[in-house]
């Protein structure tokens, strides 16, 4: 009951992303309709923030409400921009059971906010600006988070972004470059720990 009621909040709040797709969709992920990428089964518009957009999606129910419970609403639909890698129900889904139930109490407020501003870097930073700073890292970008953390940004074959977390845990992007108007949201297979 408890991870239901997580997840139809946190697809209330921030939904941002689709899995399976191919790297051309990866790295070019607009539709016949302009800038506009279908994520979670549902268009995300150029022109609205990163919350408008994300509630809408049906593959980050759990971020929605993660982001809801840590009291970022707000926060992201701010000026930015902001750089959010935005992990599916599914990354949720392969953290150890009772992680999300967990985090979600208002007694872990701090660790939640903390585990979320890891995923956000301030800036605008498109695949290319990321895939820009690996090579002029000779193989290693390291992105400062909101958190006051870093996480690694390698390349895994030509146009496949992989993130690597202070645990030594890795993330891949999914979906590049869903477009907000205040940022810019990549989707991740994974929940990256601080």
């Amino acid at each position: 009951m408890k991870k239901t009621l997580f997840s139809l909040a946190f697809a209330a709040l921030f939904g941002a992303a689709t899995t399976n797709v191919s790297a051309q969709a990866m790295m070019s992920p607009k539709s016949a309709a302009g800038n506009t990428v279908s994520v979670g089964g549902q268009a995300m518009y150029p022109n609205k923030n990163i919350v408008a957009n994300a509630v809408n999606s049906a593959d980050h129910t759990t971020l929605v409400a993660a982001v809801k419970a840590a009291g970022l609403v707000e926060t992201l639909q701010g000026k930015g921009p902001f750089t959010v890698f935005a992990p599916t129900n599914a990354a949720f889904n392969a953290l150890p059971a009772g992680t999300v139930e967990t985090l979600v109490k208002p007694e872990n407020k701090a660790t939640l906010t903390k585990i979320l501003t890891y995923h956000v870097v301030a800036g605008n930073l498109t695949a290319d600006k990321i895939m820009a700073a690996i090579k002029a890292g000779k193989g290693t970008a390291t992105l400062k988070t909101v958190s006051g953390g870093t996480l690694k940004a390698m390349m895994n074959g030509p146009k496949n972004v992989v993130l690597v977390d202070e645990k030594g845990g890795t993330s891949t992007i999914s979906t590049y470059d869903v477009l907000q108007s205040n940022g810019v949201i990549h989707v991740i297979d994974k929940v990256l720990m601080p």
